[in-house]
């Protein structure tokens, strides 16, 4: 007979080995979870967290793990140099013990520079173990079932060794249960509360009432801090475990810990919310993200509504913007984000003061577009993709403040002094001008004098000079001398370095060549036109991006656009689509033959704070596209060139010959009470007749010339249409 003590020590149970998977960056987050469930001997290792305990343990972290991604309990440890070797082992195990026949099951590997080469040849040895071992015994087999099986188990060798596990999570804990719709690419729930947790909102509550999630998505970073902040457990919601399924399942520690953690809810939850604010531009988007509030029951918590960044204002004195921009993957996308990026830390700085910034970002050099300075700065992974998660605060990096001219006369005996003094007489008036109506990109010499055959554009602190082709008859040296004078007289009255001049030869183009790419890549400067910004580039194109001479047009249709939809065609880098948004329209569709322009466009939208499917460009030639398009819209602009052959046209297009088929397919598209703006650069450009007959055409050229272009008012015409009033119906009385 054993002695007393020996009897005791083999029924004491041995402690149960399990390990947490997570994502990279997340483990030191999993184990203060492990070591709050009574784990003991907890170890850490890249991407996951072992311990050893009771059952509990395990269940309680599969119940209030927020950060894990898989609880897996340890079955068999071995050697497996073979695959011989691997079936041999697994077949050692009575898997009766852990469920029958009549159960599903699936394996699950990963090899870490492993003896064995296939991960799946190694799963289908583990399975075929199994399967030949119930076979054996007891006549019949489980069924495999790769998409949902009852059990899940998990194979894992590094070098020879290999452990054979159970998934007691079952479908990845970081499916909580709440959602029920979600946008592209969302954030998972693990990820998403690790976020919440390292930006040190939760411990900021008392100073920081408000999180904010500027671009939500599908609410995962507010419905986390909301759960997080009650004490609810994350795996409340779910409705099933691996471990329903496992034999050795104990049904009563599983509900007693379920009714704990119902009293722990219940007394977690805050006498006072704080405020949980959610926008995202994307109507779909937010109408899911609603779903997934209400699904979390947090409807009575969590505010969801859709609202354009360009539109973000503060809702109190002190919170935290939370937030997980788009990332940029793909290179078409990466310039729109990182503009993005710029417009986020100019609304934070000015609508934000007293607030923290959390951002969460694969794009960490992209981040520094916001100009704020971060005072931390944590790895973390999304799936494969290195990200960090930046957080700051009021101390930011001011923005620059509007550049201010200040000319002055040139030093006495100087050449070029008349053309100095007809500068300083042009800046009495326009300078003074555009300082008082706010205006940072205008005109002030546009060939004034015929001797000095130039136009000199300011763009904020950048000068822009285009030199204007001499004729014939003028002696090419000379004309080049008197340039080259013209350009130090601009350095010396203006004071502008070398560095912020640029210089380009305006010739007569023909067909497209004046908007082709002259040679390297240019930098883009951003610059100001009433409350929008826009991007330019002095280097790379004859234009540089932003028409100065439709200022006035721009404004027009802002002011038009309220409530309206809005089709920009020949929209160019979309500087009037941004005024359209920002004046308020509902959606904008912006239609161009060219790519480069197209996605100078999307940056320019991007900068303003303006996305969503909502906000749509289409590359296509706009006459082919009028003959498919089915939609109406309550403001159009059509801004033609005057003659275009671009290579994506089987034919050239003239304003002059084909305007009147453009324009009537453009009016087709115009809904019935809405307004059509048509504009002409060719210089004797004449309306088709018969246009005015058909239509109701206003010119409204007078009104849409800027101050700066009064001496040259022939740059542009500009036409006003709208669709004669509908007769009435006999009968029906007279206004």
């Amino acid at each position: 007979m054993q002695p007393a003590s020996a009897t005791a020590r083999k029924k004491k149970k041995q402690p149960l080995c399990f390990t947490a998977t997570c994502g990279f960056g997340l483990e030191p987050l999993v184990q203060e979870e492990i070591t709050a469930t009574g784990g003991e001997t907890i170890s850490v290792h890249p991407g996951a967290v072992t311990w050893s305990g009771s059952l509990e343990t395990g269940y309680r972290a599969c119940l209030w793990s927020r950060f894990a991604s898989r609880i897996l309990l340890e079955l068999a440890r071995f050697d497996a140099p073979t695959t011989d070797a691997l079936y041999a082992h697994a077949s050692s195990i009575l898997w009766d013990d852990h469920f029958t026949w009549k159960s599903t099951f699936a394996v699950h590997t990963t090899l870490v520079n492993a003896a064995l080469s296939h991960s799946q040849f190694a799963s289908l040895r583990v399975k075929d173990a199994i399967v030949d071992q119930f076979r054996k015994r007891f006549g019949k087999r489980p069924d495999v079932d790769a998409l949902h099986p009852d059990l899940r188990f998990h194979l894992h060798v590094q070098g020879t060794g290999a452990v054979l596990s159970l998934d007691l999570s079952g479908d990845s804990l970081h499916r909580r249960g709440y959602r029920v719709g979600s946008g592209d690419a969302p954030l998972k729930e693990t990820l998403a509360a690790a976020i919440v947790r390292l930006s040190g909102w939760l411990d900021r509550t008392g100073n920081e009432p408000v999180l904010l999630d500027p671009m939500c998505g599908s609410g995962t970073l507010l419905i986390e801090a909301a759960l997080m902040l009650s004490d609810s457990a994350p795996g409340l919601l779910r409705k099933t475990f691996g471990f329903m399924a496992w034999n050795k399942h104990d049904p009563q520690l599983w509900d007693r810990l379920i009714q704990e953690a119902v009293e722990r809810e219940s007394l977690g939850m805050p006498a006072v919310w704080p405020q949980f604010i959610g926008y995202d531009a994307d109507p779909k988007v937010v109408a899911a993200a609603r779903k997934n509030v209400i699904a979390a029951g947090l409807r009575e918590v969590i505010v969801i509504k859709q609202r354009q960044l360009a539109r973000l204002h503060s809702p109190a004195p002190a919170g935290c913007l939370l937030t997980n921009p788009p990332y940029g993957e793909r290179l078409s996308e990466k310039e729109a984000v990182k503009y993005l990026y710029r417009c986020l830390g100019r609304v934070f700085r000015d609508q934000f003061a007293g607030w923290t910034l959390a951002f969460f970002t694969a794009n960490p050099d992209l981040a520094e577009m916001t100009g704020i300075e971060w005072q931390e700065r944590h790895r973390l992974f999304n799936g494969p993709i290195k990200c960090q998660l930046l957080a700051g605060q009021e101390n930011t990096l001011q923005e620059h403040p509007a550049h201010r001219w200040t000319p002055v006369p040139l030093p006495a005996g100087m050449p070029g002094q008349d053309f100095a003094n007809r500068l300083l007489k042009n800046c009495e008036t326009i300078l003074r001008w555009a300082q008082q109506e706010g205006i940072a990109c205008f005109r002030i010499y546009d060939a004034d004098m015929p001797e000095y055959n130039l136009a000199i554009d300011f763009y904020g602190e950048w000068v822009h000079v285009q030199e204007y082709a001499p004729p014939a008859t003028v002696d090419p040296t000379k004309a080049e001398q008197r340039f080259t004078l013209a350009l130090q007289v601009i350095r010396a009255v203006f004071g502008v370095p070398r560095s912020r001049l640029f210089i380009k030869t305006r010739k007569k183009q023909k067909g497209s060549q004046q908007y082709q790419k002259k040679d390297g890549t240019g930098t883009l400067h951003e610059v100001r036109e009433g409350n929008c910004r826009f991007l330019v580039n002095f280097t790379d194109y004859l234009d540089t991006g932003l028409f100065l001479d439709h200022r006035l047009t721009r404004e027009r249709l802002g002011q038009l656009a309220a409530g309206k939809t809005f089709l920009n065609l020949f929209a160019y880098t979309g500087t009037a689509t941004v005024h359209a948004a920002l004046g308020g329209t509902t959606a904008t569709t912006s239609v161009d033959i060219s790519a480069a322009y197209l996605a100078r466009a999307r940056t320019n939208l991007a900068l303003n704070g303006i996305g969503g499917p909502q906000h749509q460009t289409i590359e296509a030639d706009c006459l082919t596209w009028l003959t498919h398009s089915q939609e109406r819209y309550g403001l159009i602009f059509v801004d033609p060139p005057t003659f275009s052959n671009a290579r994506h046209r089987k034919q050239t297009f003239e304003v002059q010959n084909d305007h009147p088929a453009l324009l009537r397919l453009a009016m087709q598209r115009l809904a019935k009470d809405g307004i059509l703006l048509f504009s002409s650069n060719f210089r004797t450009f004449t309306l088709e007749a018969s246009l005015a007959r058909d239509f109701a055409v206003r010119e409204i050229s007078d009104e849409t010339i800027p101050f700066d272009f009064q001496r040259n008012r022939r740059i542009h015409r500009c036409w006003e249409f709208r669709h004669h009033p509908q007769p009435l119906a006999t009968g029906q009385d007279m206004p």
